[in-house]
């Protein structure tokens, strides 16, 4: 499975990587003590308590900025916004807060001081803050989610072991990762950035998007690889019609995926998948092999308390439990079906349904490209809505899309209006945000 060893032009060899530059391997001591050098540089600065925002969008420059902070001992803060008004609202929650983009990142590069030895990047006090992401919270304002080092560790702890367990490899063996993922968000942190720091991987140092460079991508490190991706971006591989190197394992995460989406994309890309289950709140808690199961795994010590619209989730690294906004149904003591989330549920005419699953209907109708199903704003009458949806489809009407949902569905749910746009505005992790999808309804109604 290994290949070929690569090596780089310093003689180092793909296992002691920990960032790849396309085809170059970069050795993690050296990579640790540059981070180091800059995490001095770090430490200089006033104030000298002050949380670092990381606002690197390459992905090399974020893992060594967060090594650096992790070296210079303060807590990074990473917003899923980063618009001048978000970044302006974190400024005066954060005021002494310190910024670090590509730009200023790679002035330090070249302002450092000669690297010296990388001490361990483990703080002395595994309670110690490490990282702030954020969500974007029900009521518009970001909501921090503190973690702390022991948490983190746990995480990557239990991550690696998924990987090495679905690949079947010895628990010290190397990985190669390539995420189609940003590296600020909880899922391309966790599998990114905190396995290449903490669990003997490497990282592809670019975020390739369009197949083409994907495929590029994954041909450059040293096997076993993972791909790291979105039901998204999988399904743009899988309707690519392009041939891929050997991938190893793909791991997905960020939307459910349906069976039929994950047997596509192993038939075509000729790897297992791994789907992943886990929020901003928790960090990921759960997996399965979504081709051949429908029920989530649990990580050892991992406990839910389900509730009529939410779940309850404990585990002995966490500061305290946390409520996740997802309906589970347990199957047994270590093992779960997602039933949708509270937000997702819909009740019209007195019956309910889940957007999630009338969305991935949607999908499945020959034709349709991209699709989200929602339930417009109700404040306005008091009373619940039909379920709307826009599509984005080729060869096929909105009235045959309908017609075709109707014979599955509850006429209640058949989504009115349905319409059809040249594409559906997606974030980097293929989310599209509520006022997104009501600009694009407004010409409709």
């Amino acid at each position: 499975m290994r290949g070929l060893a690569a090596s780089g032009p310093d003689g180092t060899r793909a296992g002691d990587a920990l960032l790849w530059r396309a085809s170059t391997p970069v050795a993690r001591t050296a990579l640790l003590e540059e981070a180091a050098s800059i995490g001095r540089l770090l430490a200089g600065l006033q104030p000298r308590d002050a949380h670092l925002v990381n606002l690197c969008e390459q992905r090399e420059n974020f893992l060594l900025a967060s090594a650096a902070a992790l070296f210079a001992g303060r807590a990074q803060l990473l917003p899923v916004a980063r618009g001048a008004a978000a970044l302006a609202e974190l400024q005066r929650v954060y005021p002494d807060s310190l910024r670090l983009d590509d730009e200023e990142l790679r002035r330090l590069r070249s302002a450092r001081t000669s690297p010296g030895p990388a001490r361990d990047l483990a703080p002395t006090d595994p309670g110690r803050l490490v990282m702030v992401p954020f969500t974007s919270g029900s009521t518009g304002s970001s909501q921090p989610h503190p973690k702390h080092w022991r948490a983190l560790a746990a995480g990557a702890q239990f991550n690696a072991a998924a990987l090495r367990g679905a690949l079947g490899v010895a628990p010290d063996t190397p990985l190669s990762l390539v995420g189609t993922v940003p590296a600020h968000h909880m899922y391309g942190l966790e599998f990114t950035v905190l396995l290449p720091l903490f669990a003997h991987m490497s990282v592809h140092g670019e975020r390739p998007l369009f197949p083409a460079d994907v495929a590029a991508a994954l041909a450059q490190p040293a096997r076993p690889r993972v791909l790291v991706s979105t039901p998204l971006h999988l399904r743009a591989l899988a309707d690519s019609g392009l041939e891929f190197p050997q991938i190893d394992l793909i791991v997905s995460a960020t939307a459910p995926l349906d069976e039929e989406l994950a047997r596509r994309v192993e038939t075509r890309l000729r790897a297992p998948l791994l789907e992943i289950f886990g929020s901003t709140e928790t960090g990921v808690i759960a997996t399965r092999r979504t081709a051949r199961e429908e029920a989530f795994r649990l990580y050892a010590g991992v406990t839910l308390e389900p509730g009529a619209d939410s779940t309850c989730v404990s585990a002995p690294w966490f500061e305290r439990p946390q409520r996740l906004q997802d309906v589970l149904e347990l199957r047994g003591a270590d093992r779960f079906v997602l039933r949708g989330r509270n937000s997702d549920l819909v009740e019209v005419a007195g019956k309910r349904a889940s957007l999630a699953d009338i969305t991935r209907r949607l999908c499945a109708v020959p034709g349709v490209e991209d699709a989200v199903a929602f339930q417009p704003d109700t404040a306005a009458t008091g009373t619940a809505s039909r379920v709307a949806a826009v599509v984005v489809a080729r060869g096929v009407s909105a009235r045959q899309i309908a017609a075709r949902l109707a014979a599955d569905l509850d006429a209640a749910f058949v989504p009115r209006p349905l319409l059809l746009v040249p594409r559906i505005p997606r974030d980097s992790l293929g989310k599209v945000s509520r006022a997104a999808l009501l600009a694009l309804m407004r010409p409709a109604t």
